[in-house]
């Protein structure tokens, strides 16, 4: 991958692609997201966030009020504007990977990460919040939907340029994991991150 100067710190040059952070909701993205664009000394951004900001309203407001293909369409030209942004960090929602037309986007202008979880962890982290659309539920039914997602999504997800298992090790060594499976890859080539002990 190819490198532009950052005027604000020249020690981590710049990716010349944006890096997208892929995965099933809890599946950590958010949190890495924001720990790596710090490593790289790049801009962060959340996709759902943007969503929310350009509909005037919440997620779980557009999937009540309009359902979810207008979720989708709204999502699909937000991903589109934040990659033809300069190169930052973008952290997508769990369905957003698995749009064959976001999906050739991320494929052509940047370079996608898909972070790999366990079932449990990844019930275990959404157990916590209520803001998840597609994993309503009583009892059992979240995590039969969870399940359900998982299965069908994660073929779609090992299309990503790279995959990094993420657990229950601190958020920090899963993100030199990202960046020394950039690195093992080529695609940070040219690249000097800072190195958490």
């Amino acid at each position: 991958m190819n490198t532009i100067a950052n005027p604000l710190d020249p020690a981590h040059p710049l990716p010349a692609k944006s890096l997208v952070l892929v995965g099933m909701p809890g599946s950590g993205k958010s949190s890495i997201g924001r720990r790596l664009a710090a490593r790289l000394a790049l801009p962060f951004v959340d996709s759902d966030t943007e969503v929310e900001t350009a509909a005037g309203m919440t997620i779980e407001q557009i999937f009540d009020r309009f359902g979810e293909a207008e979720f989708r369409a709204v999502e699909r030209r937000v991903i589109s504007r934040l990659l033809n942004e300069s190169p930052h960090v973008i952290s997508t929602g769990g369905g957003a990977f698995i749009n064959e037309e976001i999906r050739a986007m991320i494929k052509e202008k940047a370079t996608s990460i898909w972070l790999k979880v366990d079932i449990e962890i990844l019930f275990d982290r959404i157990s916590r919040r209520a803001d998840r659309p597609l994993l309503k539920g009583d009892g059992d039914e979240p995590r039969i939907k969870l399940e359900k997602l998982k299965e069908i999504r994660e073929e779609t997800y090992a299309m990503a340029d790279i995959t990094v298992e993420s657990d229950h090790r601190p958020a920090e060594e899963t993100v030199t994991r990202v960046l020394e499976a950039l690195s093992s890859r080529g695609q940070m080539t040219g690249i000097r991150y800072q190195k958490k002990e």
